[in-house]
């Protein structure tokens, strides 16, 4: 089997070229300062400015390069070749063969780092199952921003199921971040998607959650959440230390603050319903302390003052979309932890068509998928 080639890539051939720039104007300077010139030994960088960014095949031929003139420039010497040209040769052929080893160890690193991702991505993708266009009768969506492009995941979820007690939602952020926080993730909602079908009320389902937790994780560990049912237009809220949803109807932004306050998952929370009556149009935006964090010069992101500018119009999808712009182009593209989010909007109360089963009668989850 053929060797795997490695392809060029645009960072790769800018160094490239940078490095065939060095050698060019190195040379340019020593043909131009005539035979007393000593700028051969800067030959040397040529092959390191490839190593930096180009595969090592590159870097061979640079540094070939860099040693024929080398020894072009050893040969033209009028004192001759003698010691010091033998001695610049073997430097040089030492440099290309360093600048080569840099440039393996740096692919072989560049190339885990790739997998890593891919990995970390493909785990967090098992995890957050997409939801969406419609669940029941809301139009949800929901948005996963990363902070980070490598293998640093964080054990934000969500969730939202179709059941007949409503449809209900979950939003949550595991303390930590890596593999261990993607596994606390997924114990919880594999939780959740169980008991969400059994359990008649919200706080139920918290103790469930939390026994799940407790039985998962050290002392200092826990998951902050917040959930949330719909039905026949009545929203519930329970909130167990997670940022309070906002509710936004007909320009305003309502935080749904908890009747009072609870520790996380993993803490024994006690928790008190919060119920609100839905209107038409409503929509609910539930989120994750990425974005209540998200700054730049110490200044928070105003998810509230800037929610309904937003948030209120167009799709959810849409929605979700304009936030995530918004929150970049306010941090400059650096985000300290991953954000998850849920739009929802309530469009009122329809009649089942007729001889229509509820999905929850059919089992299964009833999540749409996008």
């Amino acid at each position: 089997m053929p060797a795997r080639r490695t392809p060029l890539t645009p960072e790769g051939r800018a160094g490239l070229s940078a490095a065939v720039v060095v050698l060019v104007l190195i040379s340019a300077i020593e043909i131009g300062e005539g035979p007393d010139a000593s700028f051969v030994g800067w030959l040397a960088v040529a092959p390191f400015l490839a190593a930096a960014f180009a595969p090592w095949r590159q870097v061979v031929i640079v540094g070939a390069i860099a040693t024929a003139l080398t020894l072009v420039f050893g040969m033209l010497d009028p004192a001759g070749f003698g010691e010091m040209g033998a001695a610049g040769l073997v430097g040089m052929a030492f440099a290309t063969a360093v600048a080569v080893a840099v440039s393996v160890i740096r692919q072989s690193q560049s190339e885990r780092f790739a997998e890593l991702a891919r990995l970390a991505t493909v785990a967090q993708e098992a995890v957050l199952r997409p939801i969406g266009p419609r669940v029941g009768q809301l139009a949800i969506a929901g948005r996963y921003i990363s902070a980070s492009t490598a293998a640093d995941i964080g054990g934000d979820l969500y969730e939202a199921l179709d059941t007949r007690y409503g449809v209900r939602m979950i939003i949550g952020d595991v303390r930590g971040k890596g593999i261990d926080a993607v596994r606390l993730a997924n114990i919880v909602l594999g939780s959740y998607r169980h008991v969400a079908y059994e359990r008649a009320d919200l706080r139920a389902i918290v103790d469930d959650l939390d026994r799940a937790v407790a039985r998962s994780v050290g002392e200092e560990d826990f998951v902050t959440a917040a959930l949330v049912e719909e039905r026949g237009g009545t929203l519930s809220v329970v909130n167990c230390g997670h940022p309070a949803p906002l509710l936004l109807r007909r320009g305003r932004v309502i935080p749904l603050d908890p009747p009072h306050s609870a520790p996380p998952l993993g803490f024994n929370p006690v928790v008190q319903t919060r119920v609100e009556h839905l209107e038409p149009g409503d929509r609910l935006l539930l989120y994750t302390d990425g974005l209540a964090e998200a700054r730049r010069a110490g200044e928070f992101f105003p998810t509230a003052s800037r929610a309904w500018a937003l948030l209120g119009h167009g799709t959810v999808a849409h929605g979700l979309a304009s936030l995530e712009s918004a929150l970049v182009e306010w941090v400059r593209g650096h985000l300290d932890d991953d954000i998850a989010l849920i739009l929802l909007e309530y469009t009122g109360a329809q009649p089942p068509a007729e001889g229509a089963v509820p999905s929850w009668e059919i089992g299964g989850t009833a999540t749409a998928r996008g």
